[in-house]
């Protein structure tokens, strides 16, 4: 497994910020935020000018670049996504499910869509990955067995986020186990209570909360399972610079002593 962060944890500092201190962090690589709002990180409408940039820090920091993380389901959107990720050398790209839990009209409109750009991401040879979300069409173990059995694409792969399984009230280690064979990308992070959001910054870092992520990780190690395991910490764009390396590094030594447990380092 590749261990990175998303950018969007350093999302008030520029984009050279957030290389070098993943990097300090000691992670493998760096999922790119191309969240508007909460970061100014991989801005699609002016991809060409920061694609550069991106390849050089790449370099400069030893940071594989493992994923991009856009929202929308909008095409045209996800069409500069893709062309932006074939350029930079981005294997992945992560949207959200859209639609909304268990609204019996919205689930076809949000299959048909993904079924869509699952089948532009194969025309320009990268992965679409979707993840359960608190909220969403797809947000626990059945409807993302459900977006498995109807999107057939190869270019189509699961995210898996136990954040978001947790306060689907399920267990994460049965959840990863239930989908492993789709599972292209995880975005990693803990979460304490059953509560809407994942809460604070620092209570998403792993080990706060209640997720078993020993376990978690446990079940990728042994299905086989080599892609990106990338931290995923939301709400600090506020946050100073101390906090937010804190943050990175406390989850990275969590991560490493999880694959050390399981054997997987």
């Amino acid at each position: 497994m590749q261990l990175g962060a998303n950018s969007v944890l350093f999302g008030g500092f520029d984009m050279e910020t957030a290389f070098k201190y993943t990097a300090m962090s000691g992670y493998d690589g760096i999922e790119l935020s191309a969240i508007d709002g909460m970061s100014e990180h991989l801005v699609l409408s002016r991809w060409r000018e920061v694609a550069p940039e991106i390849k050089r820090l790449s370099a400069d920091y030893g940071l594989a670049l493992l994923a991009m993380e856009q929202p929308s389901q909008d095409p045209a959107i996800m069409e500069t996504a893709f062309q932006a990720a074939v350029e930079i050398g981005i294997p992945i790209v992560n949207c959200g499910p859209g639609g909304k839990s268990d609204d019996e009209e919205q689930w076809p409109i949000v299959i048909e869509s993904l079924g869509n750009l699952a089948a532009m991401a194969e025309k320009y040879g990268v992965t679409l990955c979707v993840k359960a979300h608190v909220g969403g069409s797809i947000y626990n173990t059945p409807t993302t067995l459900a977006a498995m059995k109807a999107i057939t694409s190869p270019a189509f792969g699961i995210d898996m986020d136990p954040s978001h399984i947790h306060r689907a009230n399920e267990n994460p280690v049965d959840a990863i186990a239930a989908v492993i064979s789709r599972v292209k990308h995880v975005h990693i992070r803990d979460c304490k209570g059953l509560q809407t959001g994942p809460g604070a910054p620092e209570m998403q870092a792993n080990g706060r909360g209640d997720v078993d992520l020993v376990g978690y990780i446990r079940v990728l190690h042994e299905a086989g399972y080599a892609g990106p395991l990338d931290l995923e910490i939301i709400g600090a764009k506020d946050y100073a610079i101390e906090q937010c390396c804190i943050i990175a590094a406390e989850s990275r030594g969590h991560m490493q002593a999880c694959l050390q447990a399981c054997g997987a380092r």
